[in-house]
């Protein structure tokens, strides 16, 4: 008989939740550490040693500019941080609220919610912050806004799909039975029991923010000048492509590292919360 082992144990022996964690880790070192250091000012220009190759000054060199690279890019993932903690929470909580008054309602309420949803599925984030973008200007604010909003349905159909079958169950029959209300009953059983799925749906929400994060920059709807953006730092790479190739592959590869070490983290965390798959390990 397996005997149940701690979720700290379990998480150990999950490759996937170890790299994803660590990946994640250094994200979130990289922007504390920004906050305190950096080698150079990440907006100061210095025409004579532009494009210069890594060395003892410079360790990633320097961009068209003279701009460290290093530190635009240890500043730069702080927009990340923030866009995704933001833009995640936006999301999270309109539609954790959403999909349990759907769930909670049922009937017409639950069908306007979902059509809703449905409705600003058709507005991608990238559609939303363009047009955010040609009423207030574009910039950081905006683009966690359109961020926020493309994440409002997401949470909505998770909570609703989830909430529903927590609903069906034993003990929720009782507790309507026992005279506990809708909203007392979400908050008691229903919140609790579905908090697992929410969790891994922000993991990944987060690391498709900083994927959207970096395609608004990239486009000139994010972060704007003097702030450095991962997006921003590949589309000024590209007029030097071909001289200075290095210049794209850090952001690009900081992207990417970011989003494969949460997707990862997610993938780990939805493996180490499902019950079934927890009494394996």
């Amino acid at each position: 008989m397996n005997t149940p082992t701690s979720f700290a144990a379990r998480a150990r022996r999950h490759p996937s939740f170890v790299l994803g964690a660590t990946l994640s880790a250094l994200l979130l070192l990289a922007a504390a550490l920004s906050l305190l250091w950096s080698p150079y000012p990440p907006a100061e220009i210095d025409i004579p040693n532009k494009l210069k190759g890594p060395s003892a000054a410079h360790w990633l060199g320097t961009d068209s500019l003279g701009r460290d690279i290093a530190s635009q890019l240890l500043v730069g993932s702080q927009n990340s941080i923030v866009v995704g903690i933001i833009a995640v929470g936006i999301g999270l909580i309109a539609g954790v609220l959403l999909g349990c008054l759907a769930s909670a309602r049922r009937g017409w309420v639950e069908e306007l919610v979902m059509r809703a949803a449905d409705f600003t599925f058709a507005f991608p984030a990238l559609l939303s912050a363009i047009m955010l973008g040609a009423i207030y200007g574009p910039g950081l604010v905006t683009g966690i806004v359109a961020i926020g909003i493309f994440n409002i349905p997401v949470f909505a159909r998770i909570t609703r799909g989830a909430a529903n079958a927590v609903w069906a169950r034993e003990y929720v029959l009782a507790a309507r039975a026992a005279g506990k209300g809708p909203w007392r009953i979400t908050l008691d059983h229903v919140l609790p029991n579905i908090a697992s799925v929410l969790i891994v749906q922000a993991t990944i929400s987060f690391a498709t923010a900083i994927l959207a994060e970096a395609a608004l920059s990239y486009l000139g709807l994010g972060t704007q000048p003097p702030q450095p953006s991962w997006g921003r730092m590949l589309n000024e790479a590209q007029s030097q492509l071909f001289s200075a190739p290095l210049l794209a592959v850090y952001p690009g590869v900081a992207i990417a590292l970011s989003v494969l070490g949460l997707n990862l983290m997610g993938d780990g965390l939805r493996d180490l919360m499902d019950p079934k798959l927890a009494r394996k390990r």
